[in-house]
């Protein structure tokens, strides 16, 4: 089998490896699409302070069932399936508490266990207990279905503000996180929706598919004075930082109206988590604000629902899909930002 391992940061290797077959609890999926994720830029240049070297990155997984364990029960080889990235360990208090987001323990596929970019990928038994393996109905490509994942964070980071019917919503950053958030907000009710990026064609790339209320160029500057005249001075009821800038999350706060809700979705590059909020405007305005990571297998589900069903579109946001060999140079593009998203298909 062909993968690309990342034996260090900034040592990814395209190799021929021994065929991996599934334990008794186990499924082994034959990958058709693999799409590139922020975190996985982050982990190629830095690595991860939970990883083990050498790994097989990738965690936006689609593909069909090659073969099952002899103990797994339910599924079938042929069946064309997306696969979660968390993988819930089922037993710290988390887990047991129902938040599988954000559990003190399991593991990740592409971090801990072996992930996407490979022919083939060995999908656990703790993610098969969890419900982590969603069946992808015929009319979906395996490219939009690898778009679960991402789609499944976002769901989960908009339930937890309080974005309630007919509201004024910002999007900050305009990458596909970003252009997500624009239409499950729209799906959601959003009276208008307005989004902004420091990068002109990335906005307008972004604008064209997703078509925002209103496209704001930040350019180095504080976009809070556009977002107030937007909004005849009352600013955003909820506000979305989908960019990773101490910036960003600094200017959230002062476009926020009154009871406003501001998510922190993107995380922020490691030695630059620390950033200056005004407590004068959390506590006189009021405001709500919530860091959101990750998504339970129940978000991808709902998250395959939404896109079987139409009610948010993803397809199109997939702007590049090359082959497994073409990683490092995908790698790139996605970097570049002159490309909305970059799927595998090895």
């Amino acid at each position: 089998m062909r993968a690309a391992r990342l034996h260090a940061p900034g040592d990814l290797r395209i190799e021929e490896l021994p065929e991996p077959e599934p334990g008794a609890d186990e499924v082994k999926v034959r990958v058709r699409a693999c799409s590139l994720c922020g975190t996985d830029l982050k982990i190629f240049r830095h690595g991860h302070d939970r990883m083990t070297f050498p790994r097989v990155t990738g965690h936006e997984i689609a593909g069909e069932i090659a073969a099952t364990g002899q103990d797994v029960t339910g599924w079938q080889p042929g069946e064309r399936v997306q696969v979660i990235a968390a993988i819930p360990c089922g037993r710290c208090a988390d887990c047991r508490a129902g938040q599988l987001a954000v559990r003190a323990r399991g593991e990740t596929m592409g971090r801990q266990r072996d992930g996407g970019f490979a022919e083939p990928v060995i999908v656990p038994a703790a993610a098969i207990a969890a419900g982590g393996i969603n069946r992808i109905p015929r009319h979906v490509g395996f490219a939009a279905a690898s778009m679960t994942e991402p789609l499944a964070c976002v769901l989960k980071g908009q339930e937890r503000i309080a974005a309630g019917p007919g509201g004024d919503v910002v999007v900050i950053g305009a990458g596909p996180i970003g252009c997500l958030h624009v239409r499950l907000a729209r799906a959601r009710g959003a009276g208008r929706v307005f989004l902004a990026d420091i990068s002109q064609p990335r906005l307008a790339a972004a604008a064209a598919l997703t078509a925002p209320d209103a496209a704001i160029c930040a350019d180095g500057t504080d976009v809070t004075p556009q977002i107030l005249e937007l909004t005849a001075g009352r600013g955003a009821d909820v506000v979305i930082v989908a960019a990773a800038s101490g910036a960003a999350y600094e200017q959230a706060l002062r476009m926020a109206a009154r009871r406003g809700s501001v998510s922190y979705f993107a995380g922020l590059p490691h030695g630059a988590g620390v950033v200056a909020l005004d407590a004068g405007l959390l506590h006189y305005r009021e405001l709500s604000v919530t860091g959101t990571a990750g998504a339970s297998p129940v978000h991808n589900t709902r998250a395959l629902e939404l896109i079987a069903s139409g009610a948010v579109e993803v397809a199109d946001l997939i702007t590049s899909r090359l082959p497994l060999d073409s990683l490092p140079g995908a790698i790139d593009l996605a970097a570049s930002g002159t490309a909305i998203k970059v799927t595998i298909e090895p």
